[in-house]
């Protein structure tokens, strides 16, 4: 990768860190989310992505909604798949 690139994400990843923006723009959602700019893109041009064009061209992220996106179908860990199996076992036999 050329200097210059690095030098330029590194920059983003920067302000993303220190700063408190909410919307951000593809290259800074491509930085955060780890996702590529090849795959980011087919995610927004699919509507699989929630996303904006306020002017038609220029792509922009709400970074909560980014979030809440990555998070979608989470999987509960072992345990809380035991947990939640014992504690319905002790609903039932009360029953």
């Amino acid at each position: 990768m050329d200097t210059i690139l690095i030098l330029e994400r590194l920059d983003r990843l920067e302000k993303l860190l220190v700063g408190s923006k909410e919307v951000l723009t593809f290259d800074e959602a491509s930085d955060y989310t780890g996702i590529s700019r090849s795959y980011l893109y087919k995610l927004t041009a699919s509507g699989k992505i929630p996303h904006s064009k306020p002017n038609g061209k220029m792509v922009f992220f709400e970074k909560k909604k980014l979030v809440e996106w990555l998070l979608q179908n989470s999987r509960k860990s072992k345990n809380e798949v035991e947990t939640h199996a014992i504690t319905n076992s002790f609903r039932n036999k009360r029953r």
